[in-house]
């Protein structure tokens, strides 16, 4: 489901700023500094509170709300140059949004270039941003932005006025430390590196190289010296080409790649190719005149000469390492880290790297490796089932954009259990492929990992029919995307009891929140004069599309028997989505009390002011129990994630009705 984009007014005056509980964690300054008779530099700084973080203006789909800025030309007085350009922030990969996310802490600094074409002195503009910390997010603010800009080139025009803001938000923070992300890159690209050793390219390679510089250095020690020159160089050849990676891309397109539609599409075909190339159907080689040209160097002697040689074992093996090399910057550039392939090589290559060295400071090793022979392709032929269902990540994640509901979780899901299943077979033996020796037995590792990857794919198939698949939650796409939120074959149940009524019968203006058909009104009006028709209190749930601590609650509270009970049978549910983004009918359109002068277009503006009006706070979820005419029942509450603690609220409120 397509998240809808935000813009709520939520800016508290005086008399709220002493009493309510609204969080202002941001603040705003701005300068202009001039570059020219022309042209200016317009500088917006958050200042951000500790504990919190403030969203990057590049998100991806389905993600939290992004930073954005619009500046006010609308008189012809200043053009705007390029982009709005931004720190470098942090990067983490989001367990909860499942993807990668930029955001930043502390503080932060926004600069756009303008060009003026009149005598303009100011400059007038305002900035639209979400922050959250660890239990909590604010919706989304719009603040005002003054810039004054300066008359000496150079000079820089400070404001003297610093704007408060706060803003809310609709999902829950990324809990990820910043540095998370590029971590879990450089393991797994480490990790890549140990499978590409043992892969038919690489692996005969260790014990011939080491021999070398064993036996051709008049010494042992220059020898381990020589091989560990020989590691060091493999290392800054893979992590050049990171490096150039990074500079090709920019810190900017890496971070529109991941919800770029034609990028990921490449992506998708990309890791096709490197899968078919695995699997035995062709090899994808570099021109050999590559090799015999940096062969012939690798016999100068001296530094030169071994990294040579190292360049040319990146060069001989790349049929082997070059879909792995390729898979691991797709990955990391696709996680919006500009130096996230950097990172990605330099784990790569240490795990192909340290061999060489460790073998040649300790010869006697080398005796306990086992012989080259087909288990090698065998490696090979994993790698690339594992590069096919990555593929599919990846079409997925242009299928999610363009919304196009062609690959819907249930689609995903079997054509990973078709993979993982086809995979499982081949590691039993039953299906054989153009590189493999002839078989006669399985190892009782080849059996035991067959085994594991059975009971993985057997693991997937529940998944057809709605099942979470916690494992592998991150991959496919979510459980709303899919032809039945309520899985395949499922029968939809009756929602609960209705006085007077049949008792499977919505009333005008609601619905069934799937899966456990909790009826649920969207609109305040009309939940409330159904709650007086059945005689049943009133819970109001201020909730989000993107709010992550909301799904927490409806997944792992709601559904616990005695609070599931309540919602569907001793009280009317009003969700109000305070980011709905739906306009307001034009006779709803109505001043906004926080800010006068501000107009409540949107429908989630309406209730984020409600809220905000009436229960003095504006983090969500947020939930009130309430009788007919409208006064608190008990004390409201936000996210509580104790379901006991969660059914005590509301029979204790209950019982204060009855």
């Amino acid at each position: 489901m397509r998240k809808a984009i935000i813009v709520l007014i939520c800016l508290l005056v005086g008399q709220f700023y002493a009493t309510a509980q609204v969080h202002e964690p941001v603040k705003w300054s701005t300068q202009a500094q001039k570059i020219s008779d022309t042209e200016y530099k317009l500088i917006a700084k958050a200042s951000i509170e500790p504990g919190w973080h403030l969203y990057a203006q590049d998100v991806p789909a389905d993600g939290p709300i992004p930073t954005s800025f619009i500046y006010d030309d609308a008189n012809g007085a200043f053009k705007i140059v390029g982009n709005t350009t931004e720190e470098e922030g942090h990067t983490v990969d989001d367990p909860v949004f499942e993807m990668k996310i930029k955001f930043f802490e502390n503080s932060a600094t926004f600069t756009q270039l303008i060009e003026v074409t009149g005598d303009k002195t100011v400059v007038n503009g305002f900035v639209e941003f979400m922050v959250c910390d660890d239990t909590k997010c604010l919706p989304p603010t719009e603040v005002d932005l003054v810039f004054n800009l300066p008359v000496a080139n150079g000079a820089v025009d400070e404001s003297s006025e610093i704007v408060e803001a706060d803003s809310e938000a609709n999902s829950d923070p990324v809990k990820s430390k910043p540095k998370k992300g590029l971590w879990g890159i450089f393991f797994i690209a480490f990790f890549s590196g140990f499978a590409a050793l043992l892969t038919p390219c690489v692996f005969p390679m260790i014990p011939m190289t080491v021999s070398f510089f064993t036996k051709q250095s008049k010494t042992r020690a220059i020898g381990i010296k020589n091989a560990i020159i020989y590691g060091i160089s493999i290392i800054v050849i893979y992590v050049l080409l990171g490096t150039l990676v990074s500079l090709l891309f920019g810190a900017d397109a890496l971070n529109a790649l991941s919800t770029n539609v034609w990028f990921n599409i490449a992506f998708f075909l990309l890791l096709l190719i490197f899968a078919a190339s695995f699997l035995g159907a062709f090899e994808i080689m570099l021109p050999n005149s590559w090799a015999n040209k940096v062969d012939s160097q690798a016999g100068r002697g001296g530094l030169i000469g071994i990294f040579f040689m190292a360049l040319a074992l990146a060069i001989v093996s790349f049929s082997c390492t070059g879909p792995i090399v390729g898979t691991l910057l797709v990955e990391a550039a696709s996680g919006g880290s500009q130096v996230g392939p950097v990172v990605g090589m330099l784990g790569f290559s240490l795990a192909i790297a340290l061999p060489f060295a460790l073998f040649a400071a300790f010869p006697g090793w080398l005796n306990s490796l086992p012989k080259s022979g087909g288990w090698l392709n065998t490696v090979k032929v994993v790698l690339g089932f594992l590069e096919l269902a990555l593929a599919f990540k990846f079409l997925s994640n242009a299928d999610l954009v363009l919304q196009l509901h062609w690959l819907e979780r249930e689609m995903f899901v079997a054509i990973w259990i078709a993979i993982f299943g086809a995979l499982a077979f081949y590691l039993f033996g039953k299906i054989q492929l153009p590189h493999d020796s002839p078989l006669t037995h399985i190892s009782v590792g080849r059996l035991s990992l067959g085994l594991l990857v059975l009971a993985f794919t057997i693991y997937m198939i529940p998944g057809l029919w709605g099942a979470p698949l916690n494992l592998i939650s991150a991959f496919p796409p979510p459980q709303h995307y899919s032809e039945s939120p309520y899985g395949v074959g499922y029968t939809e149940l009756g929602y609960g009891s209705v006085p007077g009524g049949d008792h499977n019968e919505v009333p005008d203006g609601a619905h069934l929140m799937p899966p456990h058909n909790i009826l649920a009104f969207n609109d305040y009006d009309k939940g409330l004069a159904y709650a007086k028709k059945v005689g049943k209190p009133v819970m109001i749930d201020f909730t989000g599309h993107a709010c992550v601590n909301c799904r927490k609650m409806e997944q792992n509270v709601w559904v616990k028997p005695n609070v599931l009970h309540i919602l569907k049978n001793d009280v009317v549910l009003i969700s109000l989505y305070v980011d709905d983004k739906r306009k307001l009918e034009a006779d709803e359109i109505v001043e906004s009390q926080l800010k006068p002068g501000k107009m409540l277009k949107y429908i989630g503006q309406k209730w984020s002011e409600l809220q905000t009006v009436k229960y003095k706070t504006n983090s969500q979820p947020f939930y009130v129990l309430m009788d007919h005419n409208e006064e608190n029942l008990i004390d409201p509450v936000a996210y509580t994630p104790d379901a006991e603690e969660y059914l005590a609220w509301l029979k204790a409120g209950i019982s204060k009705f009855k």
